[in-house]
């Protein structure tokens, strides 16, 4: 077991001792793989204030012999499911409260282990291990930014093969391929190409429609690379601009550049989020926001925080966020601009290099 994980686990431990807590059990497998460096599934940990104890299945056993050598494992075979394999560290270890993370398991999860584990109170928590996977370590920083650098490389070469006969669905998939190509694991979520009044889509899916088909196509994309993620988003003009998108277009990147300004530590998520809403409102486009401004990401492609109108909390060195306002006008078409951005100790630090000013985004076709 790597010597961060190590460093995770000791720092949960200490909350649990801080907070006189005899016993967690952590469900939820991202935050497995966080404490752990395991990254298989179907596995619970069971951390107290002095141990851990991965509960997994015989599927797992070598892959873990290789992974985390140094770890206490309980194997269940094909008798045995996950929660009996909880209830049997609950009983055998008598806890008498066993702290769970409510987020990830279900009410009836919940009812199964209640009824089984009868001598152990369960306690829901939320957010325990989020709250440390919210500022990244050097480790998860240098992943972070060899997912980025991928996930660049990716759409350069998309960039310059561009042709009018090609579909949302084709760039899609020449993306995956790409990221892949570069050394990436996956794409990080399912790429999102919309042409023309398809980019009014915040979340659409790639269909059959041609890049030939507008004069423009907005590309959201991500890397999965050494399990962190990255996401990005630009804006590709294969036409002629139309002076009401060239409007729309600078209006967006004006909110993200003003937004991206206030990044530093201390300052509130909400402010970053209406630094950016009040630019596209004031130049008439505010209903036509609706998303908040960006996330944070790392081995998921949506972590906590995020920036939004609702969402409080301020940021702190070491997050990593998305900055990503939009315009999406319904039958016309859509802009989202957006950038990866670490929160560093005196400012911020875009991570992403990608050209952006709209000039800049003019692509000839093949």
């Amino acid at each position: 077991m790597a010597a961060h994980h190590t460093k995770r686990q000791k720092k949960l431990q200490s909350k649990l001792r801080k907070s006189s807590v005899p016993a967690m059990l952590i469900t939820n497998e991202h935050n497995v793989t966080y404490l752990t460096g395991f990254t298989g599934d179907s596995s619970y940990l069971v951390v107290t204030p002095n141990s851990t104890l991965l509960l997994s299945d015989t599927r797992y056993e070598t892959q873990l012999t290789e992974e985390c050598p140094e770890l206490d494992v309980y194997i269940r075979d094909a008798g045995s499911t996950k929660l009996d394999s909880a209830v049997n560290a609950v009983e055998k270890s008598k806890f008498g409260q066993l702290f769970v993370e409510a987020d990830s398991m279900t009410k009836s999860m919940f009812d199964q282990l209640e009824s089984s584990a009868s001598t152990c109170e369960l306690v829901p928590t939320s957010g325990w291990v989020e709250e440390f996977r919210c500022i990244k370590d050097k480790v998860e920083m240098a992943s972070i930014r060899k997912s980025v650098m991928i996930n660049e490389r990716a759409f350069e070469v998309i960039r310059s093969q561009l042709s009018g006969e090609q579909t949302e669905r084709q760039i899609a998939h020449n993306l995956e391929h790409q990221i892949r190509a570069f050394g990436g694991a996956r794409c990080a979520f399912n790429p999102i190409v919309g042409v023309g009044p398809r980019a009014a889509l915040p979340h659409g899916v790639p269909s059959n429609v041609k890049i030939k088909e507008s004069f423009m196509v907005l590309i959201d994309w991500g890397a999965q690379v050494d399990l962190y993620a990255s996401d990005l988003t630009r804006v590709l003009v294969t036409g002629r601009i139309q002076p009401k998108f060239r409007r729309v277009y600078e209006t967006v990147l004006k909110a993200q550049l003003a937004a991206i300004k206030l990044i530093k530590p201390g300052v509130s998520l909400q402010k970053v989020d209406q630094a950016a809403r009040k630019v596209i409102a004031d130049a008439g486009f505010g209903k036509y926001f609706g998303h908040g401004l960006g996330h944070s990401f790392g081995l998921q492609i949506h972590e906590t925080p995020f920036m939004s109108p609702i969402h409080k909390g301020t940021l702190e060195a070491g997050m990593v966020i998305t900055v990503e306002p939009g315009i999406y006008i319904p039958g016309w078409s859509g802009v989202r601009i957006e950038d990866d951005v670490l929160v560093t100790r005196d400012g911020h630090e875009v991570l992403s290099s990608l050209p952006k000013k709209l000039d800049e985004c003019v692509v000839n076709l093949f």
